[in-house]
């Protein structure tokens, strides 16, 4: 039997009063594949994201993860069936250090979550991992220092490692590399395409160059509708593409 995509849609809606947000989104994500979702603001994207991960119920239509439907399972047990996401804004413990933000991460995905009778000098299997992820990110140097002492970029490193801390193999990143200059940004995608490596990626970005660098297939979000879907190359010749987002010098940009 052929395997399930990773992460399905059919025919998802999502309204907000009478406003209809998202029109009937479908999309099928193969394992392993790095999927970009762009558009111009306002498009839904982040909205589209909620509703995969199950921070908002969807209002028609059904989502699966690796063949089993999870339309309307709250966050954390979409997140137990190893979906992870990250958020625009930096989401971390800014007053713990970076090994302790990783170690908290690491306690709840191995089922611990807030057992004070654990030491967890004693949790080798965790502590061993914790330290794992933090070379993996490259915030070794930085084990120690307190979470709100990193530089933007350091922060948005220290929240990826959070995101794979739990095992996922399905990673939602909502515009990983937004804030960054051009060598941050160039740290940052070298680092994600190094950690999610074989696993199932979707990502929401607004820089072009790191859209068409790094994505598989790119899906092109425009008022709630998904308005063509295909390879970097496929989306580049779009000619509905150019029109109603990206244009001419911004595809030129990327080539």
């Amino acid at each position: 039997m052929k395997n399930p995509p990773a992460l399905e849609l059919v025919d998802v809606s999502k309204s907000f009063g009478k406003s209809l947000i998202i029109k009937g989104v479908s999309l099928s994500i193969p394992r392993g594949e790095r999927h970009a979702i762009i558009g111009p603001n306002g498009a839904g994207k982040s909205t589209l994201f909620n509703l995969i991960s199950g921070r908002f119920p969807v209002s028609g239509g059904r989502i699966s993860l690796n063949g089993e439907e999870i339309t309307g399972l709250p966050p954390f047990k979409i997140n137990r069936r190893s979906l992870s996401r990250s958020f625009q804004v930096t989401n971390i413990f800014h007053r713990l250090s970076v090994y302790d933000n990783i170690c908290c991460a690491v306690l709840w995905s191995r089922g611990y979550r807030y057992s004070f009778w654990h030491p967890l000098e004693r949790l080798r299997d965790v502590r061993e991992l914790a330290e794992s992820i933090i070379e993996q990110i490259g915030l070794s140097r930085k084990r120690d220092v307190v979470a709100g002492a990193l530089t933007y970029a350091e922060q948005r490193a220290l929240e990826l490692g959070i995101t794979i801390a739990g095992g996922a193999e399905v990673i939602l990143l909502d515009e990983p590399t937004a804030g960054m200059n051009r060598s941050e940004t160039d740290e940052a995608v070298e680092l994600i395409m190094r950690v999610t490596k074989g696993k199932t990626l979707l990502m929401v970005e607004h820089d072009m160059g790191v859209v068409f660098g790094m994505a598989d297939r790119i899906s092109v979000l425009v008022y709630g509708k998904i308005l063509a879907t295909g390879t970097p190359e496929e989306i580049r010749g779009n000619k509905e593409v150019q029109e109603a987002y990206l244009g001419e010098e911004a595809l030129d940009a990327t080539a």
